[in-house]
């Protein structure tokens, strides 16, 4: 009987469970027809008067609406505040990925250039050695030709010294170096010599080609003296030509001076006269006021 009516109180107390949670789940308040007339949240719950600007149920009569008013102001300003820093973690990333690939290019250029170096200087060791190993060759080569050289100078030394001696005594028995003038004179005449042959001239002839270049150099200085004459006399006439130019200047700048010195004493007594006569027109403007009679004298016309 315990057990049975134990038994008895679960199942009772399942199946009031078991509605509860059919009740909390399928049965809510705010599912009935009537919650809307009794729900404690239903002013909150309620569309406001104003949703925004741009809300249609803000007519005119309704006065939900002024000038000036913006009650998208703190979404604006939220929104922008957002924009402002996306824009500015924008900028972070894109100058953090800039310095990212200034860097790489750095490191890049750094190590391009260290391999650029060492290609360089591989080049100029090369260079180098094969410059050596030419100057070494050019060298021995240089060394074998100034032997050979100095070789072929020697014969050629001993060859031209004995051609040398035979002509030393072929000239020393012949009759070039005995200074015999009968060999120089010419099959066609005693007047005309061979020119292979010819010690030269005698003392009359060489007195007379003396005379004769004493004349010649006496002709140069008088020459010489008359152009220097002629030349003093230009710059003579030249500088007289200067001077008077330069009075016949100064004498125009005068004249121009005094005429221009004129033309302004006419030109001031001109508008002195003009000046004067300009107060007078208006002096007499302002003293001749129309009168009664003048204006009966119009009035007399139009009867």
């Amino acid at each position: 009987m315990c057990m049975l009516e134990e038994r008895q109180k679960n199942d009772i107390r399942n199946v009031n469970k078991a509605i509860s949670d059919f009740r909390k789940n399928f049965q809510k308040p705010e599912t009935r027809r009537e919650f809307d007339l009794s729900d404690p949240q239903a002013l909150k719950k309620d569309r406001p008067a104003r949703l925004s600007d741009n809300d249609p149920r803000c007519t005119i009569s309704g006065l939900q609406k002024f000038m000036g008013e913006d009650l998208n102001y703190h979404q604006r300003m939220k929104f922008q505040k957002e924009q402002l820093r996306e824009w500015s973690l924008q900028q972070q990333r894109d100058w953090k990925n800039a310095l990212a690939d200034q860097k790489f290019a750095d490191d890049l250029y750094d190590k391009n250039r260290i391999e650029l170096d060492q290609k360089t200087m591989e080049q100029q060791r090369k260079e180098e050695e094969s410059r050596r190993a030419v100057c070494a060759a050019t060298k021995d080569f240089n060394r074998t030709q100034a032997a050979e050289l100095a070789e072929r100078k020697k014969l050629e030394k001993c060859q031209k010294m004995k051609e040398d001696m035979d002509e030393i005594s072929s000239l020393l028995q012949g009759d070039l170096l005995s200074e015999n003038p009968e060999q120089a004179v010419s099959s066609f005449g005693r007047h005309r010599v061979i020119t292979d042959r010819w010690k030269g001239m005698n003392r009359d002839q060489l007195m007379a080609i003396r005379y004769s270049q004493q004349q010649q150099v006496l002709e140069k200085l008088r020459l010489k003296e008359e152009e220097h004459q002629r030349d003093a006399e230009w710059d003579r006439q030249s500088i007289q030509a200067a001077k008077a130019h330069l009075i016949l200047e100064r004498h125009q700048q005068r004249q121009n001076r005094e005429r221009r010195r004129a033309l302004d004493n006419i030109n001031a007594e001109l508008s002195q006269e003009q000046k004067s006569k300009n107060i007078y027109l208006k002096e007499e403007a302002y003293s001749n006021f129309p009168t009664g009679q003048y204006y009966a004298q119009f009035n007399t016309t139009s009867r």
